[in-house]
């Protein structure tokens, strides 16, 4: 067995000299089984270039303030959980398997609708210039798929509903 430091930028798909790596990883309600978001979220703030990602929920009537669910957040410890931003008209349901770029403010995906909330992946900030090139797109669009997987396969979404009946 070697005697070395592993060094995660040779497993990463850029050049480690180009750019550093984030100072801080923040995570934020990945406890439990929510830890399972933590891969594919890393991965989309990875592929897009964001200082954060973030699965989200908005309730479809009422108060629609976007709330966190999972927060990653490469760029401040503790996690920023505040969510404002143009992206915010973005995750609707009739925006059914859609990606949204919207260049350095980030990108923004619908995973779905389950009872009266609406859930979406967000990884925003960074340092990207430009659209995303068709290969992250597909890419990000597989991880948002995992994590929509995670949300109503393995009924996260549901637990969300008898936490947010418990807080009322």
């Amino acid at each position: 067995m070697a005697d070395q430091i592993i060094d995660i930028t040779r497993y990463l798909d850029r050049d480690a000299e180009a750019e550093n790596l984030p100072g801080a990883i923040a995570l934020w309600g990945v406890d439990g089984e929510r830890h399972r978001f933590a891969l594919p979220l890393w991965r989309v703030i990875h592929l897009s270039g964001a200082d954060r990602g973030v699965i989200l929920w908005r309730r479809t009537s009422g108060d629609r303030t976007p709330r966190p669910f999972v927060v990653i957040d490469v760029a401040r410890d503790p996690a920023r959980l505040g969510l404002d931003g143009p992206w915010i008209s973005r995750c609707e349901s009739h925006e059914s398997a859609t990606l949204h770029d919207l260049g350095r403010d980030g990108i923004i995906v619908y995973l779905g609708t389950r009872g009266e909330r609406i859930w979406c992946l967000l990884a925003e900030g960074g340092r990207r210039e430009g659209p995303l090139d068709p290969k992250r797109r597909e890419d990000i669009l597989f991880m948002a798929g995992e994590c929509a997987g995670l949300l109503f396969l393995r009924d996260f979404a549901d637990a969300v509903e008898s936490q947010d009946l418990a807080d009322e």
